[in-house]
């Protein structure tokens, strides 16, 4: 049984190049110390905490300073693997944890003690409904505050402390609250460990007047803590097995479906494994997209009921047996709740469970487990795939564009997906761009996040600012609508500090399309901006940086020749001017629907 060690944990990206593989923390083969020298003065929980977030993978740390957290930071900005990115506010800084994560495997935020918490916590609901390892830390009051009747700033006016962690319980899985030295070492650890283990944001709060302290323990080098893994009940493994095989074995055109928990359950690899045995038709939930290689075979396409790729809700729905691993089917997912889906004909593999049609539900088995097990019992059948084959016709391509015609969303897409590469990754928006990106056929290689459960509009501006910082090795391509980059633009100033080389295609339609196709009204319209002036004026002649305003399609080929060419070493920031009513078809079909969902009358009591 292997145990993994936290101290010499790496992150280290998929060997198998598979799309969207979530880097994994693996085992080194021998623990090794800190080469800078280890002296008594060092022996602070400060540093205690720096180097714990080194030891996990963490290099960046994205941070909001305030007067609760200046000492802490001195020591984090101290450890030299460590580098503090400072953001232009907690929000940001939230989401940016939550990108970098994304990449790294793990991500950290530090910010001040409730005006901070209460900001940032936002971001960190968010990683929570993805399922993302975040450290959120907090400069906390003062040790001797703690049981006094005192009241302090930053607060609502009451001498009650408890009220930030009672916000963060409900978003995070284990919540740490530092107040003397004596177990501080401890409630780290076992904080950091958690995040780890469960896959979710962990909250820690540390008392402004400790993190330079030196303590007993932290005397030494932190000492590496291990990581029991999690694993299957074998016999109950094998009755899941034997029970989904006899499922499968008997349908005439089984297929297979991925969704995001594919991610939490590091089974990215199973999946494609049991889709390489088993020669069903492949497809993702759109929350998967990323997750699952779109080079592969047999993939065909995303299923989003009447909103799916073309041909793929024909060949999902009309299956007569049909594995979900990992999905989340919420009223987004699920179109306004209007999946054509049998759940007699659904084996659906959940991270810890496995549950055929209206059958047995077998607990304690980890999809990893399952999935591969399975590819081993389960016979050959590509006749979904084959029937899929026949009746695919290939997509048109956009009407060709008349000489300095205005430029439409769908022609612009064409040109984003030109861009793409093993060496690019997309970051898509709440809005009109989930759909738009849904349709870009991913390289192999090319990663891809957007947010779908938690859809904050803004998020996308920090995950770029994290994501960028985590993956070196690629070029993000964000595709960002006006109204949610109104919500957070600040932190473009943080990617130039930070020597970024993101694209940034800046959508301008003129408000929130998204809402307008659900339900419109006068508040969908929001103030125009000059966006390429706004960077500039951020850039400030401080970095590298680059823009340009395109209305037609001989202005987008020109930027775009440019971003990848002249000024590829620079961020980039294309603002696409389109007409309010220029959106996928996907998003009027699927709005009309979330609408019709979202007005559904009260049942009579």
């Amino acid at each position: 049984m292997d145990t993994k060690i936290i101290g010499a944990l790496e992150a280290t990206p998929a060997t198998n190049g598979n799309l969207g593989s979530p880097p994994k923390l693996t085992p080194t083969c021998c623990i090794q110390s800190s080469p800078v020298p280890f002296n008594s003065g060092e022996a602070t929980l400060g540093r205690h905490l720096a180097r714990r977030l080194v030891q996990i993978g963490v290099s960046d740390v994205f941070s909001v300073p305030g007067d609760f957290n200046l000492t802490l930071l001195d020591h984090l900005i101290a450890e030299p693997g460590l580098n503090l990115v400072g953001c232009c506010n907690e929000l940001n800084a939230g989401y940016a944890a939550d990108g970098y994560a994304r990449s790294r495997g793990v991500g950290a935020c530090v910010v001040t003690f409730t005006v901070g918490g209460l900001s940032v916590l936002n971001a960190i609901a968010g990683a929570y409904s993805e399922n993302l390892p975040l450290i959120c830390i907090v400069g906390g009051p003062n040790s001797n505050d703690y049981g006094t009747n005192r009241i302090l700033h930053h607060t609502i006016g009451l001498p009650d402390f408890s009220q930030e962690l009672r916000c963060f319980q409900t978003v995070t899985c284990y919540q740490a609250v530092v107040n003397n030295l004596d177990d501080a070492h401890e409630l780290i650890d076992t904080a950091i460990s958690t995040a780890l283990k469960e896959s979710k944001p962990v909250y820690i709060s540390i008392g402004c007047n400790l993190a330079a302290i030196p303590h007993p323990t932290f005397s030494r080098e932190p000492v590496p803590f291990s990581l029991a893994p999690k694993l299957s009940n074998k016999m109950g493994l094998e009755a899941a097995v034997e029970a989904a095989a006899e499922f499968l074995n008997k349908a005439v055109k089984p297929v297979m479906v991925g969704g995001p928990k594919l991610r939490v359950s590091h089974a990215c690899d199973a999946f494609v494994e049991l889709a390489d045995a088993t020669g069903y038709a492949l497809a993702v939930t759109p929350a998967g997209k990323g997750l699952v290689p779109e080079y592969h075979p047999h993939f065909i396409g995303t299923y989003w009921g009447a909103v799916s790729t073309a041909f793929c809700a024909e060949i999902v729905e009309s299956a007569d047996a049909y594995i979900f691993a990992g999905p989340i089917f919420n009223d987004y997912s699920s179109v306004g709740y209007s999946l054509l889906l049998k759940k007699e004909k659904a084996l659906i593999v959940h991270p810890d469970r496995v549950v055929i049609g209206n059958g047995p539900t077998f607990g304690c088995i980890l999809m990893k487990d399952f999935l591969q097990a399975l590819a081993k019992r389960v016979k050959k059948n590509t006749t979904a795939y084959e029937n899929y084959h026949r009746i695919f016709v290939p997509e048109g391509h956009p009407l060709k564009c008349a000489p300095r015609e205005p430029l439409r969303v769908n022609v612009l897409f064409e040109h984003i997906q030109k861009m793409l590469s093993s060496d690019t990754a997309v970051i898509a928006e709440t809005g009109d761009s989930w759909f738009n990106c849904q349709k870009l056929k991913l390289p192999q290689g090319c990663g891809y996040e957007f947010q779908m459960q938690y859809g904050s509009i803004g998020w996308s501006v920090g995950a770029t600012l994290g994501y960028a910082q985590a993956a070196t090795d690629k070029r993000v391509i964000a595709c960002i609508g006006d109204g949610s980059f109104q919500v957070t633009a600040q932190d473009v100033s943080t990617m130039l500090r930070c020597g970024q080389n993101s694209i940034i295609f800046l959508i301008n339609n003129g408000g929130y399309t998204i809402e307008v196709e659900i339900h419109d009204g006068p508040y969908n319209v929001i103030k125009n901006w000059n966006y390429t002036g706004l960077v500039d004026a951020i850039h400030n002649g401080e970095g590298k940086c680059w823009t340009t305003k395109v209305v037609c399609e001989e202005d987008l080929i020109e930027a775009i020749e440019t971003a990848t060419g002249a000024k590829k070493d620079c961020f980039c920031f294309i603002e696409v001017m389109a007409h309010k009513d220029d959106t996928s078809k996907e998003l009027l079909e699927w709005g009309s629907r979330v609408s019709a969902a979202n007005s559904r009358p009260p049942n009579p009591q």
